[in-house]
C-alpha cells in the first residue's frame, strides 16, 4: 500500500470507492466536484492505493483558520489494515506543512464504528458545536 495525491483522472475510482464504503451521498459526489477538489489549493486529497486500485481516501483542507478532514473512507475489502490511520497521518503531515493549529473532522454520529475509530486515534468530540448545512442550487 502507498499513498498519493488524487488527480482529476481518479474521479471515477473515488466515486466507486465512496459507494463501496457506503459513504453518505452528498450533492458534491459528482465527477466535476471530485475533479475540482483534486486540484484545489490548500487541499490534500489523499488516496490509499493497493495494486493500482484506490482503496481509501481522505480530503484534508486548510481554510487559513482550521484544518478540516472530510471523506475518510476505506474499501470494505481492505478494512482493519491501517488504511484509515495511514490516511490520517498523511493528512496531518499536510496540515503540519501548512502550519495548522487545530484540526476538525466531520464524523457521522449515527455510525458508532466511525465515532469509536476517531476517538481511538486521539480526536475528541466537541460538544460545544453543531454543524448546520444548506445545499446551494446553482443555475444551469
Amino acid at each position: 500500500m502507498h499513498f498519493r495525491r488524487a488527480t482529476s483522472a481518479d474521479s471515477d475510482a473515488v466515486l466507486k470507492l465512496w459507494k463501496a464504503a457506503e459513504a453518505t451521498e452528498g450533492v458534491t459526489d459528482t465527477r466535476d466536484d471530485v475533479r475540482r477538489i483534486a486540484g484545489a489549493e490548500h487541499v490534500a486529497f489523499i488516496l490509499a492505493i493497493v495494486d493500482d486500485s484506490v482503496v481509501g481516501s481522505i480530503i484534508a483542507a486548510f481554510d487559513g483558520w482550521r484544518g478540516n478532514m472530510y471523506r475518510l473512507a476505506s474499501h470494505p475489502d481492505y478494512r482493519r489494515r491501517g488504511i484509515a490511520r495511514g490516511l490520517i497521518a498523511e493528512a496531518e503531515r499536510a496540515f503540519e506543512q501548512w502550519g495548522v493549529k487545530r484540526i476538525s473532522a466531520l464524523v457521522e454520529k449515527d455510525r458508532p464504528w466511525a465515532v469509536e475509530f476517531w476517538q481511538a486515534v486521539g480526536y475528541e468530540l466537541d460538544e460545544r458545536v453543531s454543524r448546520y448545512v444548506r445545499n446551494v442550487q446553482r443555475a444551469a
